[in-house]
């Protein structure tokens, strides 16, 4: 009776052990496998929020330096894409106030920083530049100071007054009591310095930055310091934006040893 006893319990004490070992194996560290399950779930966010795609609002004497700067950027910042719109920067303020999808805005003075507060985290100053005449290939009119171009020979372009370079235009001559009629008024400065350049205007007034971008296709001709106006380029992340935490990061990146050295090797000044 003993031995029959004995010998069931050893086949039940057989039969659980062979349920519970596939089981076990089945469910493995219990602490370990929490621990991948969590890394699991949280691998997406993590990428996600590495990721951020940025639209930069900017102004245009920018163009060529931002492009070496985005591209610098993404090198140091992976999974991050900056995306540049460039305009004046009254245009760029008009987008902003419509409501545009954008980051963060960079502008050539600080007036039109200053009337977007509401839309604007805090300012800061990454760059300066300065004004100088672009006179056409060879400078035929021996163009040579400001108040050359009140000379009604020559055709001279300028910025619109509502534009940044046009309002600093405006501003040096008529300190100086130079009367000059322009042929045209442009939008942005990039579009008086082409004009200079294809020959439809003998002169203009421009960033010392743009002019340089020119090579032959125009001489610049230097405008004393007490006789210019220094323009300052702020930066700001958007209120609007969908990547606030990555917007601010790239406005406080253009103050970095990096970005500074982009923009003053390509001629800004230093803020």
């Amino acid at each position: 009776m003993h031995a029959l006893l004995n010998g069931r319990r050893a086949a039940a004490a057989a039969l659980t052990a062979a349920l519970l070992v596939p089981l076990s194996a089945c469910g493995g560290n219990g602490a370990d496998d929490t621990k991948k399950d969590d890394a699991a779930a949280s691998a997406p966010a993590s990428a996600a929020a590495k990721a951020a795609n940025l639209t930069v609002l900017a102004a245009s004497s920018l163009t060529d330096v931002f492009k070496t700067a985005g591209a610098a950027y993404e090198k140091s910042h992976p999974g991050t894409k900056v995306t540049f719109s460039f305009a004046g920067s009254q245009e760029l303020a008009a987008q902003v106030k419509q409501g545009s999808p954008a980051d963060a805005l960079v502008t050539a003075d600080t007036k039109t920083m200053d009337g977007l507060r509401a839309d604007t985290g805090d300012a800061t100053v990454i760059a300066k530049n300065r004004l100088v005449i672009a006179a056409g290939k060879g400078n035929p009119f021996k163009i040579d100071e400001l108040k050359d171009l009140a000379d009604s020979k020559i055709k001279v372009v300028l910025a619109a007054p509502e534009v940044p370079v046009g309002r600093y235009g405006k501003q040096i001559l008529d300190a100086q009591k130079i009367e000059v009629k322009p042929v045209s008024q442009e939008p942005n400065v990039r579009a008086v310095l082409s004009k200079v350049e294809l020959g439809e205007a003998d002169a203009g007034l421009v960033y010392k930055t743009d002019s340089a971008k020119s090579g032959d296709k125009v001489v610049t001709v230097d405008i004393p310091d007490d006789q210019n106006a220094v323009a300052s380029y702020p930066a700001a992340a958007l209120k609007q934006s969908k990547n606030a935490e990555a917007a601010a990061a790239f406005v406080a990146w253009l103050s970095t040893p990096e970005a500074q050295k982009i923009l003053q090797d390509a001629g800004f000044q230093k803020p």
